[in-house]
């Protein structure tokens, strides 16, 4: 290869990898808290971001953080804050009003056992479904799963892409494991990344806020640069300015909604392994995909005809491919370090097959051998 196309090696933590990754997406804005297990994130944006003139922030909780984060997006730049499920929980607010205002910026959450203080420094996969439903009212979020440090580093470049792309706060739910292994990280070069920015508004006489283009996202100007607007979490019109109808909140909810709905083909991301002749299927998502990988492939060796379908994006959930496997499998395991939420999403696109629940309320990770038990049950 080139020298052009050679990527440099790294050997990072998940935490610090997602770091780096943020600031190769043109991260510039960091407000946050520090919260065990994703303290780690907090401490390396403080020590880069005078490196490379952005700006950090140490915030007195994280509903100021995420306020913070908000405003930082309106005047132009990327930003972003990172906790855990106590201060994931404080953030809900603002992430309803993030989905609101359509404001671009990424959320970590380094998830940890609950509820409550629960296992601070244990891993979990409990905030799956507050990552969803957390706020309040009709919306779509962005979730995004990496099961490896150098996902970590390249969820942060697809976490921003996104979040700009769709204006919509991205989530990433991490999992205490990832957060704190560390692996080989493959830093990719200029060329082999691809770093989107938002759409901005071409004049400022007639300029609408809130008013999208065909793909139902409306351009974003940025505070100080001659754009007049308003700007409300209240239901509001196309100028921003509040507006108590059930036209305007029909009219302005599903548009937030149908941005991320009609574009699930594009945003979705899955991988597939042995489903094509997969009798029973596993479905698991971040670190536990990695022992569900081994149970299946010990499961083959076996002679059981397993696969595995492992979630990069939880949110929007990809219930076309569950329902395409559902059509030849006999049965499916759901492997989440929770009891049971993912779960319930499988099993209703499941098509009416067996669906069962390998569950693990934290403190572990699975072992490949608990997930075997399981797909040895259902065939």
């Amino acid at each position: 290869m080139s020298p052009q196309t050679t990527r440099s090696v790294s050997f990072l933590s998940g935490n610090i990898a997602l770091v780096e990754g943020a600031i190769k997406a043109g991260c510039l804005f960091y407000a946050g808290y520090p919260i065990t297990p994703s303290t780690e994130i907090a401490e390396s944006f403080a020590r880069r971001m005078p490196q490379i003139g952005g700006v950090y922030i140490q915030m007195e909780d994280e509903i100021g953080s995420i306020g913070a984060v908000l405003g930082a997006s309106w005047a132009g730049v990327k930003s972003m804050t990172a906790t855990s499920g106590p201060g994931f929980s404080l953030m809900m607010e603002h992430i309803g009003l993030a989905v609101m205002l359509e404001t671009p910026c990424v959320i970590v959450d380094v998830q940890r056992g609950g509820p409550s203080t629960g296992l601070p420094t244990l891993p979990a996969q409990s905030d799956v479904m507050q990552a969803r439903w957390g706020s309040h009212g009709t919306y779509e979020i962005i979730a995004l799963s990496p099961n490896s440090p150098n996902e970590a580093y390249m969820h942060a470049i697809k976490a921003f892409n996104l979040s700009e792309q769709y204006r919509v706060p991205v989530i990433i739910l991490m999992d205490e494991c990832v957060g704190h292994m560390y692996e080989k990280v493959k830093i990719p070069t200029e060329d082999q990344i691809t770093i989107l920015s938002r759409k901005t508004p071409r004049n400022t006489e007639h300029y609408l806020p809130y008013e999208p283009d065909d793909d139902l996202i409306p351009p974003m100007a940025i505070a100080g640069e001659g754009f007049r607007f308003h700007v409300t979490g209240l239901t509001h019109d196309e100028r921003g300015y509040p507006i108590a109808t059930r036209e305007a909140q029909n009219k302005y909810v599903l548009r937030l909604s149908d941005k991320i709905r009609k574009n699930e083909e594009k945003i979705r991301e899955v991988e597939q392994f042995f489903t094509d002749d997969a009798e029973v299927v596993v479905v698991s998502f971040g670190i536990t995909s990695r022992p569900a990988l081994r149970a299946v492939r010990t499961a083959r060796q076996e002679g059981l005809k397993a696969g595995l379908i492992r979630l990069v994006t939880i949110w929007p959930f990809p219930e076309k491919t569950i329902r395409d496997v559902a059509q030849k499998a006999k049965g499916f395991v759901v492997a989440e370090m929770n009891y049971g939420q993912i779960f319930y999403e499988v099993e209703r696109c499941a098509s009416g097959k067996p669906t069962i629940l390998s569950p693990n309320l934290g403190g572990e990770a699975h072992t490949s051998d608990e997930i075997l038990t399981r797909i040895r049950q259902v065939t």
